[in-house]
């Protein structure tokens, strides 16, 4: 008769409650051996555009409507832009619509200030549209 005959055939212990599987999980996160890992991946992953010279034509109807807005400037007209936002971290950027109600066009500075005080350089806007 051997040492362990008594237990051999009793049930396998079970706890009352199971432990949830996140909870599992976290017991062994301290030893994740590559911290910062997932963040990484997915910076790497995070697509941006490169940004599209505007032809002549595009540049020419941007200069009309800048030149409207110039002209409409006491009536603080809204527009909409398409901009293109450059990326902090990663060549290239993104393209953004923004609305807003115009308070001025610095020249000396070559931002559009809207009434809420946002501002944005000039040489981002891709094209302009005058919507009052």
């Amino acid at each position: 008769m051997g040492e362990y005959d008594d237990i051999l055939e009793t049930a396998h212990p079970t706890a009352a409650k199971p432990m949830a599987r996140w909870k599992r999980a976290a017991q062994f996160a301290p030893f994740a051996a590559m911290v910062g890992l997932d963040e990484t991946l997915g910076e790497t992953a995070r697509l941006t555009e490169r940004r599209v010279p505007l032809s002549e034509e595009e540049q020419a109807a941007l200069n009309r409507t800048l030149s409207l807005l110039r002209e409409r400037l006491s009536e603080r007209p809204t527009v909409r832009l398409l901009c293109f936002e450059e990326d902090a971290l990663k060549d290239g950027g993104r393209y953004v619509t923004v609305d807003g109600q115009v308070r001025t066009v610095e020249e000396e500075t070559g931002m559009l200030v809207f009434t809420d005080h946002r501002r944005l350089p000039l040489d981002a806007v891709c094209a302009m549209e005058l919507l009052e």
